[in-house]
């Protein structure tokens, strides 16, 4: 089992820096306008050609309000009917998807995310469910990790029962913060009582796990009033928590605008809150994944962990890592063999581009032998906390030392530092930089120094 993380003041102030979180790397601020979809056709083939498995992600961008904190591709309506022009359009690109993939390659994982995918009515959600069964092989035998963000004031058990008959076994449920003076500020009234009852239904259907997302860092919080959030959260006992830190980029997200800058909590606050949280969670029994994820020791991240085959994606951790990724909807990302692409993020050039039977690639980039290379590395430290140079030289043919000598230095100040420990065979992030792992992986990334990096989130 993995040791606790070990938390050094000195050493996240040092090493609390703005970065990526590696869902990918390179990360999408590499890809460029060169990726279309000749690319996407291509890497279609080779899929299909391999006969390798899939991960399908459907983005479902409506929200009836307004949460000021969000950096999600998002459209805030009230108007139900905006649904529909998208739907036709989503169901389009799932159909010229779909012709290019072999009907025997299996959807081991489904995400809807959002948005809020409950903003569609349930013939909406049936429709869309059985247009994917047509084209994509979708398991019946509740074995694929199928999976959903629910928004419990936009869910009840009539919803919660449709989406499980529908195949979903996995829900993640948005809350962020419970004290309501908190919520007044970003926009987000939910109660104790709504986020429990789609819980409730959730473990009566049998769903098999549950997730809850929080955020440290909001408007008008204090370590005290979060400490009694994540205190409530525990006695609901999900199987997985995202404990996320708040970026303020108001310059990018323009809903973030209406947070007063002045209620934010202060640096050291912020870390307080962490702290406690972490000590809260680990007390309940949760383990820390990485990169703000926690999870009971029976679930399948922290079992994965255990077992070095934990994997991360556009999703975040998966054990699917292995699955060929197609991103459906607008701004949905795919992962195709060494193909990255991206849909347009804007509605009306979604839509329209799909309406001429031209599917909606706008952005990408194709992994060189380099990219292959990091993104093997930076793999291995995000998911397993060291990383094995024997691996990696039998992997890609080099001899690692020689392949990263210009990171030696960094990498043995880290190593003074209490980061890591650094051998002639291996890293091994130590319990005092789990939590900056992040910055140990960034010492591997090529394409770093020429990037802004007001464009990132702080590790912590």
């Amino acid at each position: 089992m993995l040791d606790a993380i070990r938390w050094d003041t000195d050493l996240i102030r040092r090493y609390d820096l703005a970065g990526p979180r590696y869902t990918s790397y390179p990360t999408a601020v590499q890809f460029n306008s060169q990726v279309g979809t000749f690319d996407l056709f291509h890497a279609l083939r080779d899929s299909r050609k391999a006969q390798r498995s899939l991960s399908l992600y459907v983005h479902v961008p409506f929200c009836a309000n307004i949460c000021y904190y969000c950096a999600c591709n998002k459209v805030i309506t009230k108007d139900r009917g905006r649904a529909l022009p998208y739907l036709q359009r989503l169901e389009q690109e799932i159909q010229l998807i779909g012709c290019h993939l072999d009907p025997a390659q299996k959807v081991e994982q489904l995400h809807f995310g959002g948005g809020t995918p409950t903003f569609l009515s349930h013939d909406e959600l049936r429709q869309l469910m059985a247009h994917l069964r047509k084209h994509f092989n979708l398991l019946d035998d509740d074995s694929g990790d199928y999976g959903i963000e629910i928004d419990p004031r936009e869910a009840d058990w009539s919803t919660m029962g449709l989406l499980r008959e529908l195949g979903f076994n996995r829900v993640s449920i948005g809350l962020q913060d419970l004290d309501p003076v908190v919520q007044r500020a970003v926009n987000r009234l939910q109660s104790l009582e709504e986020t429990r009852a789609v819980i409730d239904a959730a473990r009566t259907l049998q769903f098999r796990s549950i997730n809850i997302d929080l955020i440290y860092g909001l408007p008008k919080q204090t370590p005290d009033n979060f400490a009694r959030t994540v205190e409530e959260v525990i006695s609901l006992q999900p199987d997985r928590l995202s404990v996320f830190n708040y970026a303020h980029l108001p310059e990018r997200f323009m809903p973030q605008r209406r947070i007063n800058g002045h209620d934010l909590p202060s640096p050291a606050q912020k870390l307080e809150m962490l702290q406690r949280t972490i000590e809260q969670l680990t007390a309940a029994g949760y383990r820390y994944i990485g990169m703000d994820h926690f999870a009971l020791p029976d679930d399948e991240l922290a079992i994965a962990q255990e077992e070095h085959t934990l994997q991360r994606n556009f999703q975040g951790y998966t054990t699917h890592g292995h699955c060929d990724l197609v991103g459906l909807g607008v701004s949905a990302i795919s992962q195709i063999g060494d193909l990255y692409c991206q849909n347009s993020s804007d509605l009306n050039e979604y839509q329209n581009t799909l309406a001429s039977a031209q599917l909606a690639t706008s952005r990408g980039l194709v992994c060189n032998a380099d990219d292959r290379l990091r993104r093997a590395v930076i793999q291995q430290l995000i998911c397993n906390f060291s990383l094995d140079f024997a691996e990696i030289e039998q992997q890609f043919n080099i001899d690692f030392q020689g392949y990263f000598g210009a990171l030696w230095p960094q990498l043995q100040e880290m190593a003074k530092d209490g980061l890591i420990t650094l051998d002639r065979e291996q890293i091994k992030v130590l319990p005092a930089g789990r939590l900056l792992v992040r910055s140990v992986c960034m010492v591997f990334d090529a394409y770093l120094e020429q990037q802004n990096r007001q464009r990132f989130s702080r590790v912590i």
